[in-house]
């Protein structure tokens, strides 16, 4: 048996969250990019393709997939410039680490109603 604690029992951090949220973001976006691909191809090869893929985005299935990435890329990107200033010694306390997740956060959040009201 494992000596180590379930995660049950963890009070959850924003550290912690910001991290697990970036990791997922991380996967989200390699997942996603093979669509865009896709959608580009599809935009660039001829008129009649061009109008299907607009037809496509803009249907419900397309907007919640776009929104997704959106928020991924959004997620992704303010965890990233976390983790990079974390790199070069910024905010390596225990209050750093705390305000700059809560920092990354928030600006995740904000990013992700910008998103949604754009595709509205």
């Amino acid at each position: 048996r494992p000596l180590a604690p379930r995660l049950s029992i963890y009070r959850w951090r924003p550290h912690m969250i910001a991290s697990i949220l970036h990791r997922a973001s991380g996967i989200a976006l390699v997942l996603f990019t093979p669509l865009y691909l896709w959608l580009l191809h599809r935009m660039t090869a001829s008129p009649d393709e061009f109008v299907e893929a607009v037809r496509w985005l803009h249907a419900i299935w397309g907007r919640l997939l776009l929104f997704a990435g959106g928020v991924a890329l959004v997620i992704h990107y303010a965890n990233g410039i976390r983790f990079l200033l974390l790199s070069f010694g910024v905010g390596d306390t225990r209050a750093g680490m705390r305000k700059g997740a809560q920092l990354a956060l928030w600006v995740s959040l904000v990013g992700a109603i910008l998103i949604g009201v754009g595709l509205a």
